[in-house]
């Protein structure tokens, strides 16, 4: 007996079979929520893995990788991260960061003041040591100026600190940032260090300057046995911390520094005169009344500028003017 032919229109979804595919479950965008996160701090980086300490207490130390939904998310020195996993810190164990927490403080940089991206350099920093050296090599005004306009802009509260005094007198160099308020302190390995321990201590603070200026020398008094810490925080991976990595270190009394890497040149094409302006609450009202496209930087470049109607704030506005110069200027030390 003949089978009989069916017709296209007998045919229904029933008489159709799928071969299944090679996951036996759709995929789905919904992440989950990671209650169970903690919070940590990154106190080191080396290719693609991260040194944390849960909830800063450096004796709760991990190792801990990117989770893939965060992608290529920038994850720097001082950011606060929630991690789950093994936060056991046992040797061979890998926690994951699920989370970034918003930035308080961010200190930037980019390569040369041509070049459109910007690097953060430390996150969530209270302040920025800026080491400056007054003899051997000498002081450079436009270094510490730059650093300046980036603690500002960003956030961070700059700290002028003096080494190698017993070379060279102080002189005028000081002098010529009297009018922008900053806090100078002495780190020289002659100097007491109490005066330097009243400003880091409880805080995060970042320490910024070229190389020979005695940075790493001040760094090692205040924390003691500091290259056995940095091979702590930085064994992430097979890596040490070098002169092209920062660390954070914690200090005895509280606290903790960051040692950020020696610098030939400070870019700043990511800060624009107005962000710098913007910084000093007492002129950043005033630039509201400039004509658009001001540089602020007064006649005969801007002779409309409103921060020449300022009574009394002559100096201070010649000062921050100063900075709007060295903006401009990236020289190489």
């Amino acid at each position: 007996m003949s089978k009989q032919r069916r017709s296209a229109s007998g045919y229904d979804e029933s008489d159709v079979r799928i071969r299944p595919g090679g996951r036996s479950r759709p995929r789905t965008k919904t992440r989950p929520l990671h209650t169970d996160a903690e919070q940590a701090m990154v106190v080191a980086v080396d290719r693609g893995r991260w040194g944390c300490v849960l909830a800063g207490d450096p004796e709760r130390r991990l190792v801990a990788m990117r989770a893939r939904e965060l992608g290529r998310t920038p994850i720097v020195v001082g950011d606060l991260v929630d991690v789950v996993g093994d936060l056991s810190g046992a040797p061979d164990t890998l926690a994951r960061i699920v989370r970034v927490a918003e930035r308080a403080t961010v200190l930037r940089r980019t390569a040369d003041d041509t070049d459109p991206f910007e690097r953060v350099v430390v996150a969530n920093a209270e302040q920025l040591f800026i080491v400056v050296a007054l003899a051997d090599p000498p002081p450079r005004t436009g270094f510490v100026e730059r650093t300046m306009v980036a603690a500002f802009v960003g956030g961070l509260q700059p700290v002028l600190c003096l080494t190698k005094d017993d070379l060279a007198a102080e002189s005028d160099f000081a002098t010529d940032f009297a009018d922008l308020d900053l806090i100078i302190v002495h780190g020289g390995i002659e100097d007491p260090l109490e005066p330097v321990l009243d400003r880091i201590t409880g805080r995060l603070t970042a320490f910024i300057g070229h190389s020979g200026v005695g940075k790493s020398t001040l760094v090692n008094r205040l924390v003691p046995d500091a290259f056995r810490a940095v091979g702590a925080v930085s064994g992430v991976g097979k890596g040490k911390h070098t002169s092209t990595q920062s660390v954070a270190l914690p200090v005895p009394s509280g606290g903790w520094v960051i040692d950020t890497p020696g610098v030939r040149s400070f870019g700043l094409a990511h800060i624009t005169p107005d962000d710098v302006i913007a910084a000093f609450s007492d002129l950043a009202d005033a630039i509201e009344d400039c004509p658009r496209g001001c540089t602020h930087l007064g006649p005969p470049a801007d002779p409309e500028c409103a921060l020449d109607e300022l009574p009394g704030k002559e100096r201070r506005v010649s000062a921050i003017r100063r900075l709007l110069v060295a903006l401009n200027s990236n020289d190489p030390w």
